[in-house]
């Protein structure tokens, strides 16, 4: 038999757990003494397997070259678990690099030198700014949840902030020679914080490598249905030495197609189903909606690219006569929503929609008109650049990575799968 636990009560106590209010400040001071023992084991063995790396290293005197040095000073270090104090143990390093003179030093993996904050806490800096909060409310909003605004006051966030401006300028101004991009993800993210009077929005540019990883081309303010601005924005990628992607993914509602057609205009073109589902939702009575949500899903699901197309004529069918529109959107732009069919089954997933610029923008991304701002120009790309710049560290390859290689090189896939080449063909042409 079982039993019932009221909300509210633990089974294993028999009391209400709002009942013992002294418990929240002690578990946390727990979790941070044990942040802070783990740290500090982890440091200790970072040395340990550094400093016996290098023990058959002597002078002379023979004598160690690597040993233990004491400790550094002691300093705060604000981590996801909340303020801890480190004191990291120290390496007397006396090696010299024979062709450059220069002395070895030990640099901690785990801790950098000037660390202050983990790189989790970096990263909410960023999604703070975007929301549309100020330097000057940071500390108190980290300190709900960390337990301490320290290190993190108005003067040091606006150091962080000119620093990851400089990196954000250099990253715009980075050679693309030999960066060859074979898919590319566009999109205009509008902010919840204004970035200046008139260019509120961000055109992003994310590329998929010939290895199959996933990379951030470009970040750049302009309006997201302007031609000129993308076309701009693509021009400079083509002044640094980018290459013409094989195919461009994103909602047809984007200057950038016109753009693309002129600066780069070997590149095919695939709209996002993500965008169109939304606009043909919007162009119906909320009754239909649902009906036309499965029948939009039958088109990009299809397992051909013939079966998508009889999909496509049944939508019609279908709603063609009660709302042209809607309809409309999906038959006018069948080829260019179906051209994924002619790449490998195994990238279908990546190809459909812009999902990569969608997700990592989805909780700062504006679908209202109101702003919250008004904000830093400067600031808000360079807080949006390390917003990507995080997120490019989790992302992983597409699927079936070796087939992008085949894509780039011009290989033939229909309905997904590669067409090889005619024996016979090859003969005739190596008989020419």
């Amino acid at each position: 038999m079982s039993n019932v636990v009221p909300e509210g009560w633990e089974a294993n106590q028999g009391q209400p757990t709002e009942a013992r209010e002294g418990d929240g400040p002690v578990l946390d001071e727990i979790v941070r003494d044990g942040a802070r023992r783990m740290l500090a084991a982890a440091l200790q063995a970072e040395v340990d397997a550094y400093i016996e790396q290098f023990q058959a290293e002597v002078d002379e005197q023979g004598r160690r070259l690597v040993v233990r040095n004491g400790y550094h000073a002691q300093r705060l270090v604000t981590t996801a678990a909340g303020a801890v104090e480190v004191r990291q143990p120290r390496v007397n390093d006396k090696r010299v690099d024979e062709a450059t003179g220069k002395r070895a030093r030990f640099a901690s993996a785990i801790l950098p030198r000037w660390a202050r904050k983990s790189a989790q806490v970096a990263e909410v800096l960023p999604l703070l700014y975007l929301h549309g909060l100020s330097s000057n409310d940071f500390a108190p909003a980290l300190e709900q949840f960390l337990g301490t605004g320290k290190g993190l006051s108005p003067a040091v966030i606006t150091r962080l902030t000119r620093q990851w401006q400089d990196e954000a300028r250099a990253f715009n101004e980075r050679s693309l020679a030999g960066s060859d991009y074979v898919y590319m993800w566009v999109d205009g993210i509008h902010l919840k914080v204004r970035l200046d009077q008139d260019k509120v929005c961000l055109l992003v540019m994310i590329g998929v490598r010939s290895d199959g990883r996933k990379e951030l081309i470009a970040l750049a303010d302009g309006f997201r249905e302007s031609s000129e601005s993308w076309a701009d924005l693509l021009r400079d990628c083509k002044r640094r030495g980018m290459t013409a992607p094989t195919l461009a993914i994103g909602d047809g509602a984007l200057g950038f197609w016109k753009a693309v057609r002129d600066v780069f205009p070997a590149t095919k073109e695939q709209r996002c189903w993500w965008h169109k589902t939304g606009n043909v939702l919007a162009a119906l009575p909320k009754s239909a909606q649902p009906g036309a949500l499965a029948a939009i899903r039958e088109i990009w699901q299809a397992e051909d690219k013939s079966h998508a197309k009889a999909a496509v004529k049944a939508f019609a069918a279908a709603y063609g006569t009660k709302w042209p529109k809607a309809a409309a959107k999906i038959v006018d732009d069948t080829d260019v929503l179906l051209a994924f069919f002619d790449y490998p089954a195994e990238h279908w997933v990546h190809l459909r929609t812009t999902n990569p610029i969608e997700s990592t923008f989805a909780t700062v991304r504006l679908r209202q008109r109101v702003t919250k701002g008004p904000g830093s120009r400067a600031a808000g790309i360079a807080m949006a650049f390390k917003l990507m710049q995080s997120a490019q560290n989790r992302w992983r390859a597409i699927r079936a990575p070796h087939l992008v290689a085949k894509v780039r090189a011009g290989a033939t896939f229909k309905d997904g799968k590669l067409v090889e080449p005619d024996p016979s063909d090859q003969a005739i042409q190596q008989a020419a």
